[in-house]
């Protein structure tokens, strides 16, 4: 990939993060990149191409900052599972509150609308849940618990957190996502001494 090519997603993909996709113009971004149309298009055929592009951007930083070095790491999954907590709100905090998670904001306009956009945003959420079964499976191991409880559990857990993202940005206010963190582990503690003691007996 050009550097060119590179920049002029970085430079996008902050607008996008605060803006959205619709309100980000192409104008915006060739202002902000400090380049002229013709150049825009000889790297991009398209805004959708360039936004396809910042979400594959996106989704690389956050796949290495947290699946690969948090959920994938050989730590204790107890440690793994808080250490993403601390993650997120460190993200949010240095984003002062404001915009939210990237993921969820474009899930939430463009899912309707785009089908790729759409696609691409459900194998985020899904990678996410599915890290974090692995997780909680190995939380609770060697008790036998069926997938799908551990799956219903991870999936109810990204759910709070987007969910808390969400009133965290509305209120610009990293207190609110901290609370939620709280109730989340108080939740997962339950889970896995419920099935503990369950397998004990």
């Amino acid at each position: 990939m050009s550097n060119k090519r590179q920049q002029i997603i970085e430079v996008a993909a902050a607008l996008m993060h605060s803006k959205g996709y619709e309100n980000t113009k192409i104008s915006d971004i060739l202002d902000a990149a400090q380049l002229g149309k013709g150049q825009f298009y000889h790297y991009f055929s398209s805004k959708h191409e360039l936004g396809l592009a910042i979400l594959d951007h996106f989704f690389a930083n956050w796949n290495r900052r947290l699946m690969e070095n948090v959920l994938s790491s050989q730590q204790d999954p107890k440690i793994k599972f808080d250490a993403m907590f601390e993650s997120i709100i460190e993200l949010h905090r240095n984003n002062q509150a404001k915009c939210g998670c990237v993921f969820g904001n474009l899930a939430i306009e463009m899912s309707e609308h785009d089908e790729i956009f759409r696609k691409k945003l459900e194998a985020v959420f899904d990678i996410w849940t599915e890290k974090l079964k692995q997780v909680f499976d190995n939380m609770i191991s060697p008790v036998q618990v069926e997938s799908s409880e551990t799956g219903k559990l991870a999936q109810g857990i990204v759910a709070m957190i987007e969910g808390g993202i969400l009133l965290m940005k509305n209120k610009q206010d990293i207190s609110t996502l901290v609370n939620v963190a709280e109730q989340a582990k108080i939740l997962v503690d339950c889970f896995v001494q419920r099935h503990t003691l369950l397998g004990v007996r």
